[in-house]
């Protein structure tokens, strides 16, 4: 079995590949051929006296896809909690508190025909590969194929990925609006993607500005509370989110009126909507303007059995609503593949893993 790590990981994972090997999985969970849990949090209900407002929490996912070959169960153990940040903006924080001041975050693959793990893979940076290529997925699909100004919220790790897939799916973007509550992160992640993509990345002083006269609006932020105000929105607007409740919280980065105006909403996973109770993106159902039906799935929309964009003037949401123990999956695979023909990583017998019996 092999033991990878994130250095690993980021060694062999290609931006295209990833996003690759994720459009077959979604294709192949629509056509019957994947299957997917429900991502699960589950917070033990003692705060931790060392982080006040901080508690032990677990998430866990697991799913498989008959092209990987592989069952992925992706877990993490999580001491989480909130911050404040400048102008009073919530956010989700997780605290390194294991040893050497880390993250626990693993991700095990299981062959489904020898049914032994293969692999233990470190999660973070798969993470924020796979949330990026589904978005970019969604904008490739969804986004007037024209686009030349784009806004972006968030100046952190996913914001990152996604502005690296934006300009991957639409090239004709020239100019990136880049809004997050801190002044001085914004300006620098500004500053270091102008330089790394030849591209005009600008750090604006209002949320309003990354959203007037931008025909893509992306959010990846880890706020409690929407980005933006959905009258700013023009028409034609591509938007994409990456939160929306998740059983536990009630967080969400797009307002009740971004969702009222769309006219063709699609998500990762309709089943996670009820599992968490999504009122986000129930939000239109329950007002009477959608039926549930009308809201799409990404791998239905790869397949073209739903419609995507209608007009240049539709607004667009592609609510990214969900992690995917099928998204480990299909990514791990590959990424396992790739680091065994490299040598990579660490063998350990497998088995160590193994028993005689079953209960």
């Amino acid at each position: 079995m092999r033991i990878l790590t994130n250095a690993n990981v980021e060694q062999v994972l290609d931006l295209d590949e990833c996003m690759a090997v994720l459009e077959a999985a979604y294709k192949e969970l629509a056509e019957g051929r994947a299957v997917n849990r429900p991502r699960n949090h589950t917070y033990f209900p003692l705060e931790d006296e060392r982080f006040p407002g901080f508690r032990f929490r677990f998430k866990s996912q697991e799913g498989g896809n008959l092209s990987s070959g592989v069952w992925a169960l992706r877990i993490t153990s999580d001491m989480a909690g909130t911050e404040k940040l400048e102008g009073g903006v919530t956010r989700r924080r997780l605290l390194p508190v294991a040893t050497g001041d880390s993250f626990c975050g693993l991700v095990t693959l299981y062959s489904m025909k020898d049914l032994e793990p293969i692999a233990v893979i470190h999660d973070s940076y798969i993470q924020k590969m796979r949330v990026g290529a589904t978005s970019a997925l969604g904008m490739r699909e969804l986004a007037n194929p024209h686009a030349r100004v784009a806004g972006l919220f968030g100046s952190g790790w996913q914001a990152q990925a996604h502005l690296e897939y934006l300009l991957r799916v639409v090239p004709s973007v020239g100019e990136v609006r880049v809004y997050s509550p801190t002044r001085s992160h914004r300006e620098t992640f500004a500053r270091q993607w102008s330089e790394k993509t030849e591209r005009s990345i600008v750090a604006v002083d209002h949320p309003r500005l990354a959203v007037e006269g931008c025909q893509i609006v992306t959010c990846a932020t880890a706020g409690f509370d929407p980005c933006f105000d959905g009258s700013w929105l023009e028409p034609g607007t591509h938007v994409t989110s990456i939160t929306s409740p998740d059983g536990t919280a009630m967080r969400r980065e797009l307002d009740d009126t971004t969702f009222d105006r769309a006219g063709r909403i699609v998500v990762l996973s309709r089943e996670q909507i009820h599992h968490d109770n999504q009122a986000d993106i129930l939000g239109p159902v329950e007002r009477g303007l959608k039926r549930f039906e009308d809201i799409g799935e990404l791998g239905e929309l790869l397949l073209g059995s739903i419609p995507g964009r209608s007009t240049a003037e539709e607004i667009t949401v592609f609510a990214n609503n969900t992690g995917m123990g099928l998204q480990f999956a299909a990514v791990g695979a590959l990424v396992l593949e790739k680091a065994e023909r490299l040598g990579l990583g660490h063998t350990v017998p497998v088995e160590w893993f193994l028993e005689q019996t079953s209960p």
